[in-house]
């Protein structure tokens, strides 16, 4: 069975023809990538990726093949310089300072256009995640103290961790309570 990054051909042909024809008719990449994932149970994001390494396999003839005629692309990823980064930080760090939330600090920065809000945005959830300590030096320097800063985030970690300690809990419960009726039952 031939493999084109862990599709077969005709999966991965079937995936291209389904967003060839999803945007001819006017639906938007992550509509189809959601939609292919549920009817082939795939996740979304497995389904993205999946999709921009084929358009980036150009190189080999069964991909040019199956994208033969289809005018499918994708522009490179564009990545952060140093300097935006610093920008955003302070933009985002500006805008939290008089009260803002992210996402109008963000929206600011980027001056409506939602293309480089989007990009601006899943950059400082990624330094969030990734480079917290990035985020925290820069708040510092901008005078915001570090725990009012954070705290909404540490607020979110303690409660998601309530939330899977009281699921696993509910569920233990629940096991043990099936367990004493089928034991009364044997009595």
């Amino acid at each position: 069975m031939n493999k084109i990054n862990g599709y077969t051909e005709e999966e991965a042909t079937g995936l291209i023809e389904y967003i060839y024809t999803g945007k001819n008719a006017g639906k938007t990449l992550s509509y189809l990538f959601e939609t292919y994932g549920k009817e082939h149970s795939r996740a979304k994001g497995s389904v993205r990726n999946y999709y921009y390494a084929f358009l980036k396999k150009q190189d080999d003839s069964r991909v040019k093949k199956i994208l033969e005629g289809k005018n499918l692309s994708a522009s490179s990823i564009k990545p952060f310089t140093d300097e935006e980064t610093e920008e955003l930080l302070g933009k985002v760090l500006e805008g939290r300072s008089k009260g803002y939330s992210v996402r109008r600090s963000i929206m600011e920065a980027s001056g409506g256009d939602e293309k480089r809000m989007l990009r601006m945005q899943n950059k400082y959830r990624n330094l969030l995640k990734k480079q917290p300590e990035k985020v925290e030096k820069a708040a510092r320097e901008a005078g915001m103290p570090e725990t009012a800063f954070l705290q909404k985030r540490l607020e979110r970690e303690i409660d998601a961790l309530y939330a899977r300690i009281a699921a696993d809990l509910k569920r233990e419960n629940e096991r043990l309570r099936a367990e004493i009726d089928r034991l009364k039952g044997e009595m």
